[in-house]
């Protein structure tokens, strides 16, 4: 099993629109350490499946037939816009797994194209897609919205963005399985007052005190938590990293 970061960053991505802070400066003149909307890519017994659809340039990225299906964790634009032009493909059908939400974005629902959307999650419902078996797990946020637990060929991974913090059922149950990496939202440095939608460094932390996995990757990052590790030395538990577009875990 392979988890592929295709992109890590927040809404605005890294480096933001006319900003000239350290961070949007060093990804301007170092594509290293640029970010593009949070997404990732799972590859498991000869099924590749897209983890939430923000790219914009998934019809050149993907050629047609190498997707399995998309499994969408929620449809905010920056997660679900590449599913825009995706739709007016032809000779296809692709699957799209994700949360009951009767909102959707903009008029997928009305014109779906090749994707079917007519299978959604229940919370901690569990499905076999070839040898990956995927649970649905509920997050905090300000739409319907799921993280999702990955299991196949004994490794297993929580895949959990857009979040601030966790419920009560979904941090239990991972407290009972043994997580070999968990990739879970950071987009800010340490706030006095809890983040409205997203995790800030003090909260992430939290979540993998009392999770434990084994490796923990921070994704979703702003440009604000990317200046704040500039600014001074900053070190992180040994089990725990910021990631980077086209890490593979």
């Amino acid at each position: 099993m392979r988890l592929t970061l295709l992109g890590t960053g927040d809404a605005a991505q890294l480096p933001v629109y006319n900003c000239g802070c350290p961070a949007c400066a060093r990804a301007q003149s170092e594509p290293a350490y640029r970010r593009g909307p949070c997404s990732a890519l799972i590859e498991c017994g000869g099924q590749s499946w897209l983890l939430d659809s923000g790219l914009t340039d998934l019809c050149e990225r993907f050629a047609p037939g190498s997707l399995s299906g998309i499994l969408q964790t929620h449809y905010h634009a920056d997660h679900a816009q590449g599913l825009l032009h995706l739709r007016w493909g032809t000779g296809l059908r692709i699957p799209v797994h994700g949360p009951d939400d009767p909102d959707g974005f903009a008029d997928l629902y009305k014109h779906p194209g090749i994707l079917d959307f007519s299978t959604p999650f229940a919370a901690f419902e569990q499905r076999m897609l070839g040898t990956l078996r995927v649970t649905a797990l509920p997050l905090v946020h300000s739409k319907p919205t799921l993280g999702y637990l990955l299991e196949g060929h004994d490794r297993c991974i929580a895949y959990l963005t857009d979040t601030v913090g966790l419920p009560d059922s979904t941090r239990e149950l991972l407290q009972d399985t043994a997580l070999d990496v968990l990739v879970l939202d950071c987009s800010t440095p340490p706030r006095d007052t809890p983040p409205r939608n997203h995790n800030d460094l003090t909260r992430a932390l939290q979540s993998i005190e009392e999770l434990q996995p084994a490796q923990a990757v921070l994704t979703h990052i702003g440009h604000e938590l990317d200046a704040w590790f500039m600014q001074a030395p900053r070190e992180l538990p040994e089990n725990v990293c910021l990631a980077r577009d086209g890490m593979t875990l």
